[in-house]
């Protein structure tokens, strides 16, 4: 098949377009030719060489796709069109899905559409609502509102009644926030976004903040948080260490989580799939949910893709077309 492929980790440039062997699904496990998947964080930093991928994961990039099943298991027969979260290998032409991560694609999404949903919604999911417990009424604060994960957090936490604010860097990010649901969007460039909040709030602050930034945020984050607010970490993009003051965390009564979703064990990952389609799949199928796409490149120049969110210049997800049999 062809793949992605790199041999030393370094810049984008040391991806590759070549043939890898084919993978074997093993048992409950589905193969899935691969009809799209789309760039995450996570395959930058697997690419730089310091984000390792699981024990018994592939080396192929990739932890997300849309395809149809060629060799079956369960429930699912050969042409079903799924999408599914895996723990690599989405960057090629075929792949090898836990029979419980498939998520049957709505009819009135493309494969293209339906690549950029696993990674992103899950991701919001588990954070949101598994770990955190939001709760309609409440509200949240959404850093990096503009990003996949961010943008499908938005939609989520509105259809689930929540009260959505967000952080962006841009008036174009800001704008597509408040497209999908924000009632407060903030320039974290410009303004203080723990001043906006309190503001916004009457100084109470928000019950619960989705952050990806890391500890350049924690003072603003705990100061913005409400009593007995909860802080979930999905990300480090501003680094993970520096002096914090913890007494906030006493006089608020808050609670501070993390959690990575590539390595959460595999019963866990298919009981949150269970639970997520259980809530989103007929949302999709009417729209109520959707998939934001900033662009769509060939599997080909995936680099580009790469290059494109070290630059942190797409709004929404970068999809890679897989073309099989493409010369």
């Amino acid at each position: 098949m062809k793949a992605i492929l790199f041999d030393t980790p370094g810049a984008p440039d040391v991806l590759q377009y070549g043939d890898a062997p084919d993978p074997t699904p093993g048992p409950d496990e589905l193969l899935v030719r691969v009809r799209a998947t789309a760039v995450n964080r996570a395959d930058l930093l697997q690419r730089r060489g310091v984000y390792a991928p699981p024990p018994g994961a592939s080396p192929i990039l990739g932890l997300e796709l849309a395809g149809e099943v060629v060799t079956p298991t369960g429930q699912w027969r050969a042409g079903d069109r799924v999408m599914a979260v895996v723990t690599g290998g989405g960057y090629a032409e075929l792949a090898v899905v836990p029979a419980g991560m498939a998520m049957r694609i709505p009819e009135n999404l493309s494969f293209e559409e339906a690549a950029a949903i696993p990674e992103a919604f899950l991701t919001a999911f588990l954070n949101m609502f598994t770990l955190s417990a939001l709760q309609a009424g409440e509200t949240v604060l959404i850093h990096a509102g503009a990003s996949g994960v961010g943008t499908a957090a938005i939609q989520l936490a509105r259809v689930a009644g929540a009260r959505v604010f967000a952080t962006a860097g841009s008036a174009e990010k800001l704008a597509l926030c408040r497209e999908l649901g924000a009632e407060l969007v903030i320039n974290y460039r410009e303004e203080s976004f723990a001043m906006r909040v309190l503001e916004a709030t009457g100084g109470r602050g928000v019950d619960l903040i989705l952050d990806f930034v890391g500890a350049p945020y924690w003072q603003q984050n705990t100061a913005a948080l409400a009593l007995d607010g909860r802080l979930q970490l999905i990300g480090f993009l501003g680094g993970s260490t520096g002096q914090i003051d913890l007494g906030p965390i006493m006089t608020k009564r808050l609670r501070v989580t993390g959690a990575t979703l590539r390595r959460t064990p595999l019963s866990q990952k298919i009981a949150l799939t269970a639970d997520f389609v259980a809530f989103a799949h007929d949302r999709l199928a009417r729209g109520e949910l959707r998939p934001i796409i900033d662009t769509i490149y060939p599997l080909r120049n995936a680099a580009e893709a790469h290059r494109v969110m070290e630059a942190n210049r797409n709004a929404g997800k970068l999809v890679l077309r897989v073309d099989t049999g493409a010369a």
